[in-house]
């Protein structure tokens, strides 16, 4: 039986081996000698920002208006994944796609971007005249941006296609060089593909490295919010031990499936955190949160080209806008699978809005919750946010705005417990969608889903007993092996409308135009 009917699962062992080798070797030479290996990281990180910074911008644009314009076209209505009937509710689908990594991370972002952008107002907009109040809308809107319509875009759109196209339709395994089948064809499938393996191995050491990144992040948040509601000592040791409780949740979460334990968890997260956002309007300052989210969202629009091509400050770039956006980059394929896998039976059109649309909505909308609110009470007391955010990092921007809440310690709390279920969901979908990228298989060995999960969160807690600074070189990895697989999620751009129109064609969407015959073509016809 060739690769493209054998349904038995089928572990790749040479990308099991090289990416998860290369993660061991990562962690063991920080433990000999992080100094080293964190100027290593620099240096590469410094590379990666200088010579494909303004590609990542153009190729996040592109991905985005590409994506929009199928779901405009008459190639919306295709569906995918070869199924009449979605396999989930709109509130699940969503709720799934809401609880991936982007959201997880905007978590931890949510309530110090915002303020960092509002004390240090971005170059693009930068005004010695600007008073506090007008620093304001400029802040948000760049924390919109980096969390926003290109962001989710990059992670589920036209890459999508393309993967449900090769799996779903054509029968191919379920991989990140799928990416690749209408170019190249079946022959990237086969076992000697060089291009092939490459593209399945670049993609699972990006988004181990950038999910180890945040969940490390995470168990920080956590762990200083347990020092500030239970007096528990947030050191390394407490902050490790809670990443080892949070991923083993994720991995019992795994191991029961998408169908079942993934699912429930998004459900229950995306209802903690509505509830939580409704508590922090009713008792956060409601009006400004509510102008202040309609102002930056029509000035990110506004501005929204400028936005995705500013060069200016190569710096700042650095620092903020191309680190996102190669931090995401490294998530394209696991995320495009992950997001193929639950949206069977959806259109095109469906999915565009879903990703692209919704979610950074929702996220834009939560960004302006929490970091609107410590945006308020920043302006009403100079230094009630800023002071803690810098003189203890982000974990202590959450807290320091609950401060300010009527029933902070509820509501601290309940941001605690989000925090929670977002670690958790973040291991667990990527934990699954690097099992299915070893295997090709949709549903993939329990026991695999579970190591990755495990092995995800066993870096982590050691990095962090090495020291934060740890993390963060992992953090700065994660847009170095952005490189390759930004090179494998360009060709999608070009290719996703092509796949559309064949599809379109096989479901009867539209008909190949009749082209008039010649006089001389009809004779010879005759003839």
């Amino acid at each position: 039986m060739n690769e493209k009917t054998n349904r038995r699962t089928r572990i790749d062992w040479v990308t099991f081996s090289i990416s998860g080798g290369f993660l061991v070797l990562f962690l063991l030479m920080s433990l000999l000698n992080k100094d080293l290996m964190g100027e290593w990281i620099s240096s590469s990180f410094d590379f990666s920002v200088t010579f494909f910074g303004a590609f990542w911008q153009l190729l996040l644009l592109a991905t985005f208006v590409v994506g929009v314009s199928l779901a405009l076209s008459k190639y919306g209505k295709v569906k995918l994944g070869k199924m009449d009937r979605p396999e989930n509710s709109w509130f699940r689908w969503v709720s799934m796609i809401l609880c991936t990594l982007l959201a997880s991370g905007g978590v931890f972002w949510a309530a110090g971007e915002p303020i960092y952008h509002f004390l240090t107002t971005p170059p693009l907009f930068a005004d010695e005249g600007m008073t506090s109040a007008q620093a304001v809308v400029p802040g948000l809107a760049q924390s919109f941006f980096h969390w926003g319509f290109t962001a989710w875009a990059c992670l589920g759109t036209v890459a999508t296609i393309v993967l449900m196209y090769a799996h779903y339709h054509k029968g191919y395994p379920l991989k990140p060089r799928a990416i690749l089948y209408p170019m190249v064809g079946e022959k990237i499938f086969n076992k000697k593909s060089v291009i092939g393996a490459a593209a399945d191995i670049v993609s699972v050491i990006a988004v181990a490295a950038g999910t180890i990144g945040p969940i490390g992040f995470l168990g920080l948040q956590v762990g200083y919010a347990l020092n500030y509601l239970f007096n528990i000592p947030d050191t390394m040791f407490t902050q490790s031990l809670v990443i080892i409780f949070l991923v083993t949740i994720a991995a019992i979460s795994a191991a029961s499936g998408v169908d079942k334990g993934i699912q429930l968890l998004s459900r229950l997260n995306v209802g903690f955190a509505v509830i939580l956002m409704i508590g922090m309007l009713i008792l956060g300052p409601t009006m400004f949160i509510i102008d202040s989210f309609i102002a930056a969202e029509a000035f990110q629009i506004q501005n929204f080209l400028r936005m995705s091509l500013y060069r200016g400050d190569s710096g700042w770039l650095g620092y903020w806008t191309v680190f996102f956006w190669g931090w995401f980059l490294g998530f394209g394929p696991a995320m495009a699978m992950f997001i193929s896998r639950i949206s069977r039976g959806r259109t095109i059109r469906e999915l565009i809005l879903a990703v692209a649309i919704i979610a950074p909505i929702v996220s834009n909308f939560w960004f302006a919750v929490v970091g609107g609110s410590g945006l308020f009470y920043e302006l009403e007391s100079p230094g009630a946010i800023s002071t803690a955010l810098n003189d203890t990092g982000m974990p202590a921007a959450v807290m320091a705005i609950m401060e300010q809440v009527p029933y902070g310690m509820v509501m601290a709390a309940g941001f605690l417990i989000v925090t929670v279920i977002f670690v958790a969901t973040t291991a667990d979908t990527m934990s699954y969608s690097v099992a299915v990228t070893i295997t090709g298989d949709t549903h993939p060995p329990r026991v695999l889903r579970v190591f990755w999960a495990l092995l995800f969160g066993g870096i982590a807690a050691t990095l962090l007993g090495i020291g934060e600074s740890s993390i963060q070189t992992l953090q700065n990895f994660i847009v170095v092996t952005a490189v390759p697989v930004s090179l494998l999620l360009l060709p999608p751009v070009w290719l996703a409308p092509k796949v559309a129109k064949k599809m379109a064609k096989e479901q009867g969407l539209i008909t190949e135009r009749s082209v008039p015959v010649s006089v001389e073509e009809k004779e010879r016809k005759t003839s």
